[in-house]
């Protein structure tokens, strides 16, 4: 049975290993907790932040973050934008994915979001499908651009 909660600072190295276990991640992420656990306090301050932790007999098997976003267009629409959705590799297609973001709606719904949003990679055809399984439409194109 998987149980859904907040994170917590000392489950920081468990989600790291959720990011970097993934062909994305490995060539992003690092080995220096440093950044994360500073990242981990700066999300922890702000109350419109949630990092979310599936957890099923002690260990850590699924993350992600949600945001609540205020703003004015849609008449003023709350939404919520979920990123950095992972699920341990050895562990997927079993429900987890659909349970933890089944968990993030009802949150978001709480929040008094009505829209739900994510960016994905563009090589991540298998997450993809599964959005799109979970009723989310590819409706917008994206664009990132880095601030080195």
């Amino acid at each position: 049975m998987i149980r859904f909660r907040d994170a917590t600072r000392a489950d920081v190295p468990a989600i790291v290993a959720l990011l970097t276990d993934d062909p994305l991640g490995q060539g992003r992420e690092g080995a220096d907790l440093a950044p994360y656990l500073a990242a981990f306090d700066q999300i922890a301050a702000q109350p419109m932040h949630s990092l979310i932790v599936g957890e099923m007999h002690g260990r850590i098997v699924a993350t992600c973050q949600l945001t609540i976003l205020h703003g004015l267009s849609r008449q003023g629409m709350t939404r919520a934008l979920v990123e950095a959705v992972r699920t341990a590799p050895d562990l997927r297609s079993q429900g987890i994915g659909a349970a933890l973001m089944a968990e993030v709606e009802a949150r978001a719904r709480a929040a008094g979001a009505r829209i739900l949003q994510l960016t994905t990679d563009k090589t991540r055809t298998r997450a993809h499908a599964f959005y799109a399984r979970l009723g989310f439409e590819a409706s917008h194109l994206g664009f990132k651009k880095a601030l080195d």
